[in-house]
C-alpha cells in the first residue's frame, strides 16, 4: 500500500540583475535536463533593470549513467500530481520572496521546453497576475485543456519555436502554432534551433512599454 509524507524540501534559484533595484521581475523555467545556474546565462543580454529568476526542478538526476553531467527536471509520470501541486507551492513562495526583497511591479514569466508546461501551471495558479507569458518551444500540457479558455482573450501571451527545432519537425511544428493561435497566444518563429535566442526574446518581451 503507498503512502506519502509531506516533508520540507530545500530548492534552488538563481538570479542576475538583484543589484539594479528592479522593479521588473522575468522568472524564466529550464527545460529537460538543465540547470539553472547555466540557462540562466542564456538571459544576461536583457535589460539590466530586469530581475531574471531561474529556479531549478526538483529532480536533479546524472545526464548520462552515474556520474558526470547533471541535469534537472521538473517531473516525471511517477506522483505527477503530487509534483505538480509542489511546484506550484514553491514557485509561489519563491515570488513571495522576491517580493519582499524588491519592489516588483511587473511580472513576466517564460517556460522552455519541459518548463513551459509547468510555466502555463504555474500562471493560472499564481497568487499574484503576469503581465506577460512566454511559452517557448513547449507543448501545451493535456491536464490545462479544461483551463484553455482562460487564456482566451488575452493580449501577452506569446509562443516562441524555432523553425529547425530539432524537436518538433514541420508538421509537429505547425500544430503547435495553430493550436496557440486557437487560444490567442502570439506566435514568433526565428531561423533556429531548440534554444533561447536573445534576439527574438529582446523583441517579445520589449520591455520599453512594458514599463511605460
Amino acid at each position: 500500500m503507498e503512502h506519502v509524507l509531506k516533508h520540507t524540501k530545500t530548492y534552488r534559484f538563481e538570479t542576475l540583475n538583484g543589484e539594479n533595484c528592479p522593479t521588473t521581475v522575468l522568472y524564466v523555467l529550464h527545460g529537460y535536463g538543465q540547470l539553472a545556474k547555466f540557462f540562466i546565462q542564456k538571459f544576461k543580454a536583457i535589460h539590466p533593470e530586469v530581475l531574471i529568476v531561474a529556479p531549478e526542478g526538483m529532480h536533479r538526476f546524472y545526464l548520462k549513467g552515474a556520474s558526470g553531467r547533471v541535469g534537472a527536471s521538473w517531473m516525471t509520470k511517477e506522483a505527477r500530481e503530487t509534483d505538480i501541486s509542489d511546484n506550484i507551492d514553491w514557485l509561489n513562495t519563491l515570488d513571495q520572496k522576491i517580493s519582499s526583497e524588491h519592489a516588483i511591479s511587473h511580472r513576466i514569466l517564460l517556460g522552455f521546453s519541459q518548463g513551459g508546461a509547468t510555466a502555463l501551471r504555474w500562471k493560472t495558479n499564481a497568487q499574484n497576475t503576469f503581465d506577460k507569458v512566454i511559452i517557448w518551444a513547449s507543448d501545451f500540457p493535456p491536464d490545462m485543456e479544461p483551463k484553455i479558455a482562460t487564456f482566451k482573450g488575452e493580449t501577452e501571451n506569446h509562443f516562441v519555436i524555432g523553425t529547425e527545432d530539432e524537436f518538433y519537425d514541420v508538421s509537429a511544428q505547425n500544430n503547435l502554432i495553430q493550436f496557440y493561435k486557437g487560444v490567442d497566444f502570439k506566435i514568433s518563429t526565428y531561423p533556429g534551433r531548440h534554444d533561447i535566442e536573445p534576439s527574438i526574446l529582446n523583441n517579445v518581451l520589449n520591455i520599453h512599454n512594458l514599463k511605460n
